[in-house]
């Protein structure tokens, strides 16, 4: 089962920004769909922004023209780009594939994700 290993979280304040890593312990062409998710203490898991192998994109409503997802094969790694960061976004961030945009089921084992906190 592919394993992820995410990164670059850490302390913001409110409009700053932050880039995220997410290394895959296996070739990323062959996953179709690369996510990153977070999950706020208390609250259900969301998915945040996800990347097909063919470059299509779709953020969640409340990080839209805030957020970038990007993903370089040749590193095996996604990135997501954080910029005018509110409050809200304070979560722990993660990543996992899915065969495809309609599916559900991820296919990676999750990682301990990373750290973002959002606060002056």
């Amino acid at each position: 089962q592919v394993q992820f290993v995410e990164s670059g979280g850490g302390l913001a304040q409110p409009g700053g920004s932050l880039r995220l890593s997410c290394v895959a312990s296996e070739s990323i062409s062959s996953l179709y769909v690369m996510d990153w998710y977070r999950q706020a203490p208390g609250n259900q898991r969301e998915l945040v922004a996800s990347i097909t192998s063919f470059g299509n994109i779709v953020y969640a409503d409340s990080v839209k023209g805030r957020f970038t997802i990007s993903r370089d094969g040749a590193k095996n790694t996604i990135y997501l780009q954080m910029n005018s960061l509110k409050p809200e976004d304070t979560a722990v961030y993660l990543c996992n594939a899915r065969s495809g945009l309609r599916y559900k089921s991820t296919l990676g084992s999750w990682g301990q994700g990373t750290q973002v906190t959002v606060s002056s």
